[in-house]
């Protein structure tokens, strides 16, 4: 049971891909795609039966309020999944008997609710995985402010957690977070992001993306992923904004979001079109072609303790990519990044220490520049290989499996 499901590009699409290959059966109960462009994907739309099979799985969709742009819709997205999936999911899922549920619980976290009610009326185990930490994400990207509304947003979250079987953390710095509102007694495990399946293997002999050959004689800063308050894009500018006069460095920014208005905007205001390009929002499988024509790999977070605890997704794929990382962020993203030897790292919200850093790398000799990357690749292979995780995830499914039914609340 997740909100965000194929075509939407997320990991548990693989994760699934993955466990029907080793022959289980599998059933997703998920919502109409419409992220991240906050609109419901056309192409549903206009022949929803093609989205109702992924990879031999039935998919039941539910219909949700899509996300748009506003705060309110985004509220109005999150309470229709709910809605949606505890009663029309409920019906979809009637007569149907399953041997364990797990939630890919990337935000919100409310996604849990239907998949708790599942729990009981199936007498199935509960397995989430989180990927981020409410409420004090919520209080990081500045949706809630009130105390008073985040301890009830806490209230909730413990609410979920002490109904859950099996608790995975995609950081190992989530352990005291997850504890403190599932209590000591939970059974809570580590299970990273892997890297995505377009980045195994050779990377080498893929043709560097159309797109990109306008910039190929400047060292090329490259950002993919979500454009978001929480990646922090006022300091990238400003890092930009230092080396205005460096011709040679551009960034080069590729995704959609909330924030991407905002960034375009600021991009003229600041006078930086000539420093930074937005290419806007590809598919995942072209990836790699962008990638292979940048000389650095750009991540950030903003400077928060939450989002310190927290491993970006892209740095996984990041590392696999074998460029290297240049990193503005706290915590378990940047120990993983210097840990790998793989990148340069300095801390949250220093914009000026990025340009300092961006900078170096660019002045760095190619020879040390393809030992990072190396480097990154390797660490990837040993930390984040799907097999090895998926194997894991399975073996917890299969030990709940064996006691599904048996004391659950």
């Amino acid at each position: 049971m997740t909100q965000f499901f194929w075509p939407e590009t997320f990991r548990v699409n693989e994760l699934v891909k993955d466990l029907i290959e080793r022959g289980h059966h599998v059933t997703i109960l998920t919502g109409q795609p419409n992220y991240p462009d906050g609109d419901i994907f056309p192409e549903f739309r206009a022949n929803p039966e093609s989205f109702g099979t992924f990879h031999g799985a039935q998919v039941l969709r539910i219909p949700v309020v899509a996300r748009g742009r506003g705060k309110l819709r985004l509220l109005l997205n999150y309470l229709s999944y709910v809605l949606s999936g505890t009663i029309i999911g409920a019906w979809k899922l009637r007569g149907r008997k399953f041997d364990g549920i797990f939630v890919s619980a990337s935000s919100p976290i409310t996604a849990v609710l239907p998949a708790i009610l599942q729990r009981r009326m199936k007498r199935a185990p509960l397995t989430i995985w989180i990927l981020d930490l409410w409420p004090e994400t919520l209080s990081a990207v500045g949706v809630l402010r009130s105390p008073r509304m985040l301890n009830l947003v806490g209230k909730l979250v413990s609410f979920i957690y002490r109904r859950t079987d099996h608790i995975l953390v995609q950081s190992k710095a989530f352990f005291s977070n997850i504890k403190q509102y599932a209590g000591p007694n939970a059974r809570v495990s580590y299970f990273p992001a892997w890297t995505e399946s377009v980045f195994e293997g050779d990377q080498t002999s893929i043709e560097p993306a159309a797109e990109m050959l306008p910039y190929r004689d400047t060292f090329n800063i490259l950002f993919a992923g979500n454009i978001g308050e929480a990646q922090d894009f006022p300091s990238i500018l400003d890092a930009a904004c230092v080396l205005r006069d460096r011709e040679d460095i551009r960034w080069i920014i590729l995704g959609d979001g909330r924030a991407a208005d905002w960034v375009r905007a600021e991009i003229v205001r600041r006078g930086l079109d000539r420093q930074v390009v937005m290419l806007g929002r590809h598919a995942i499988e072209r990836m790699p072609a962008f990638f292979r024509a940048a000389d650095a790999l750009l991540v950030t977070l903003r400077p928060d303790p939450i989002f310190a605890m927290t491993i970006p997704g892209k740095v996984q794929s990041y590392l696999a990519a074998g460029i290297p990382l240049l990193a503005m962020l706290n915590g378990e993203g940047a120990r993983i990044i210097e840990e790998a030897e793989g990148g340069l790292t300095c801390p949250a919200g220093n914009g000026t220490k990025l340009a300092e850093l961006a900078r170096k790398l660019a002045e760095t000799s190619e020879t040390i520049r393809r030992d990072m990357g190396n480097n990154a690749r390797i660490y990837a292979r040993r930390e984040f290989d799907r097999e090895t995780l998926v194997k894991a995830f399975e073996t917890w499914a299969l030990e709940f499996a064996r006691k599904s039914g048996e004391g659950l609340d």
